[in-house]
């Protein structure tokens, strides 16, 4: 009933607005619908299962893996996404290239930041094929890419921190003080690779031979594909490469970018620098291009696995990690002519996906719409900028961190979790939610629930 005249009030509050989200009424004693032995319904729903955030159910313990993916398959969801690549670099997989995810660190409520050490030695991966199939769940393997290590309050972890020599793998940033690459600033938090170099592109297609060669795997998603920022890679190997690129010398602060820039690219900054255009360009080529031999990786060991990725759904501004996720039929620059140049559609990768993830990250205010920031809109834009290219795109929030100024009720936040799954479902092939630990720390599945027995049931 305080649900119930909840719902009232907020109706009452709503009622001058002329279209209203929809809501939709819990019961005192949400029925969760029981589904078929196998994934049914004619769209997927998608959980992003973080490794780190996770880490302290799931590191040692199968009976915890099955507990939640059992919940995950009776609330509704029908895919698994399981990070074993975590943002360290390290795997949790079976790979010659690389060693094992020894440690990472994880909220834990009581104790803040902790570090969880994890002794089983039980493939992860497998685990969580296993049971997942068991349950009648597809399961993915989510790819954390252009990253090598990470380092916080609990220490310093991968192969970018063990190994010296492999210094140079490390991007160079272009800040106000000069370029410096990112581990010489001795800052915490995740360092990435430079997508350009060669022999990080060689290593990582290795590392996605070994995980493709899970042959009961269903699919592997590429998370964090991508350049770190818009001051990254300002390498010397990255800068000649550009030149190559252009076809003549290039004096990048003056006819590029300026040093430690920052912000939204517009019209007056590509009118000032000459060649920030094609800067931009490249750097989506250089990712479409590594997507290429990273697919052609992958079929190489399996032809049937489904190779796709994760990207953020605000393709207005993601021009700033150099990554154009759009079709090759799309046409940027005839939206954003500011920033986009007439080849920025080449570099569109859209078409080598078999399936992509949207990070419909919206605020729980914001569910439905025709725009960014909304997520029905993000969703809908989705399938317009890949226009048909990728056969399976599926968006939807971040439940558990779009709401960083608190400005939203808990129940408000319910709400939009049930609402979220229609809109976004309804405006793409699909539902996406991260991550399967708001769900848990809030025992909030019956919210995930409510949304998904709103779907069509065939």
């Amino acid at each position: 009933m305080k649900r119930l005249f909840a719902l009232l009030s907020l109706i009452a509050a709503l009622g001058a607005c002329s279209a209203p989200d929809p809501i939709y009424v819990f019961p005192d004693d949400p029925v969760v619908p029981k589904p078929d032995p196998t994934p049914s319904g004619p769209k997927p729903r998608y959980i992003w299962v973080d490794a780190a955030a996770n880490f302290p159910d799931f590191a040692d313990s199968q009976e915890n893996i099955r507990r939640d993916l059992t919940r995950a398959r009776e609330v509704g969801f029908t895919d698994i996404v399981v990070d074993v690549r975590p943002t360290n670099g390290d795997v949790l997989f079976s790979s010659s290239h690389c060693q094992q995810a020894e440690w990472l660190g994880a909220w834990i409520t009581g104790q803040g930041y902790v570090k969880i050490t994890r002794t089983a030695t039980w493939d992860y991966l497998q685990a969580f094929i296993d049971i997942g199939h068991e349950l009648g769940l597809r399961i993915h393997a989510g790819f954390n890419t252009m990253v090598g290590g990470h380092y916080s309050t609990l220490g310093k972890a991968g192969v970018l921190y063990r190994d010296a020599e492999k210094h140079d793998w490390a991007t160079v940033l272009n800040t106000e003080g000069g370029y410096i690459n990112t581990l010489d600033r001795n800052q915490t938090g995740t360092q990435f690779f430079n997508p350009g170099n060669p022999d990080v592109q060689e290593y990582l297609c290795n590392l996605l031979r070994d995980l493709a060669s899970y042959k009961e795997l269903d699919g592997i998603v590429l998370d964090r594909g991508r350049f770190d920022s818009l001051q990254s890679d300002f390498s010397e190997l990255t800068l000649r490469q550009f030149e190559t690129y252009c076809g003549h010398s290039v004096d990048f602060t003056a006819t590029v970018l300026p040093a430690g820039f920052t912000g939204t690219i517009g019209q007056m900054q590509t009118s000032q620098y000459k060649y920030l255009k094609k800067w931009l360009e490249f750097r989506a080529k250089t990712i479409h291009d590594f997507m290429e031999k990273a697919k052609a990786a992958v079929r190489s060991v399996n032809p049937s696995v489904k190779f796709g990725v994760y990207v953020g759904g605000w393709y207005s501004t993601y021009y700033d990690v150099g990554v154009n996720w759009g079709g090759p039929g799309y046409d940027t620059a005839q939206d954003f002519s500011a920033w986009a140049s007439a080849n920025y559609r080449n570099y569109g990768y859209a078409d080598m996906m078999d399936h992509m993830l949207i990070g419909a990250y919206a605020s729980p205010g914001s569910v439905t719409g025709t725009t960014e920031w909304t997520m029905e809109g993000f969703c809908s834009l989705a399938m317009r900028r890949t226009a048909g290219a990728c056969p399976l795109v599926v968006g939807g929030p971040d439940v558990g961190n779009w709401d960083a100024a608190d400005k939203y009720t808990d129940y408000e936040e319910h709400l939009a979790i049930t609402n979220s799954i229609p809109a976004c479902y309804n405006a793409c092939n699909g539902y996406f939610l991260f991550d399967m630990i708001h769900l848990k720390k809030g025992n909030l599945w019956e919210f995930a629930a409510a949304g998904i027995a709103k779907l069509p049931k065939n």
